[in-house]
């Protein structure tokens, strides 16, 4: 086994007169790959994480990250593991160089050890310039990279991100995103990354999993589960309400379903890229010209819809990073 590896193997929580929030799940991450874990609230998500990182039992089943044993090997998984919980729990009248350098310490590093691995994280998450400031004083997007530093300071194998982008602007997340391939590509750490951005998963994840009702409903890279869904679509923007129903008769033996949105149609089948020239020749025929023609595949939001019958939206109270003292 890989000292890089997750391995989870019919792995059940169940807490006292509930239901089991884990319900006998069981996945293999590689080594050096990032994995995608999602799933609607109270799907098991949270929990899962939980018992990966040692911070709660499992009622039955096995776990081991890096190799080791999440119940009788967890201080080595802790040795082998980084963490970056959703809430970022950082003190806000530290420095980012005290913060780090007092990480480095709980881990075992000397002094000077852990000043110079401070000093290489902060270069390296484009930090060093403001290593002087107290953290009250950064950005949300700074605040998460100054996390991701901490998660970081012991050299880990593998690192656990629950939801690291929670909170922040689109630049943020994509200097996040940025990062988080960077650490994957070139340091080869092996991510489990939970993301309410159905967007984050698709760009960052070699493998998506996800969790209803306490079992992993469907698994598999992004591209494979979008394309299981089989159906593209043609979309087609007419002048007026009037054309696009027009030509909504005029197409209706071509696609597997058609939908009329006004002034829109929308045309699915399989390999519709295909049938393109075949769609735009019958509307010639019918004296019918759209203003435009763009196709559509599936998304992983189109997935998360099938699998579990809601769609996945980020809290719209999602608040930004807090600055709450530390309790790694």
């Amino acid at each position: 086994m890989s000292d890089r590896e997750i391995v989870v193997e019919d792995l059940y929580k169940t807490y006292p007169g509930k239901v089991a929030a884990v319900n006998g799940i069981s996945f293999h991450v590689d080594a050096g790959k990032i994995f995608g874990f999602l799933g609607p609230n109270g799907a098991g998500k949270s929990t899962t994480i939980k018992i990966l990182t040692t911070l709660a039992l499992p009622t039955s089943g096995h776990a081991s990250v890096g190799g080791f044993d999440v119940v009788s090997q967890a201080s080595e998984v802790r040795q082998v593991a980084g963490v970056a919980l959703q809430d970022i729990g950082i003190d806000p009248l530290m420095k980012s160089t005290e913060l780090l350098t007092l990480q480095g310490r709980l881990f075992g590093l000397s002094k000077a050890e852990a000043a110079a691995r401070a000093f290489e994280l902060l270069e390296i998450l484009q930090l060093a310039g403001a290593a002087g400031r107290r953290v009250g004083t950064y950005s949300g997007g700074m605040r998460r990279r100054l996390d991701l530093a901490m998660a970081l300071m012991h050299q880990p194998k593998v690192l656990f991100l629950d939801e690291p982008t929670t909170g922040l602007d689109p630049v943020s997340r994509r200097d996040v995103w940025r990062e988080v391939r960077r650490l994957n590509r070139e340091l080869g750490i092996t991510i489990f990354l939970t993301t309410q951005y159905l967007e984050e998963a698709d760009e960052l994840a070699d493998t998506v999993a996800i969790i209803m009702n306490g079992k992993i409903a469907t698994e598999g890279s992004p591209a494979r589960l979008k394309a299981a869904m089989g159906e593209e679509s043609i979309n087609l923007v007419f002048d007026s309400a009037e054309a696009a129903e027009n030509s909504r008769f005029t197409l209706a033996s071509m696609g597997d379903r058609l939908q009329l949105d006004r002034d829109t149609v929308r045309l699915y089948r399989s390999k519709a890229a295909e049938a393109i020239p075949g769609v735009i020749e019958r509307l010639q025929q019918n004296g019918l010209a759209p203003l435009s023609l763009t196709l559509t595949q599936p998304t992983l939001d189109d997935v998360f819809l099938q699998i579990t019958g809601e769609r996945l939206v980020a809290s719209e109270n999602a608040k930004p990073a807090s600055t709450r003292p530390s309790r790694r």
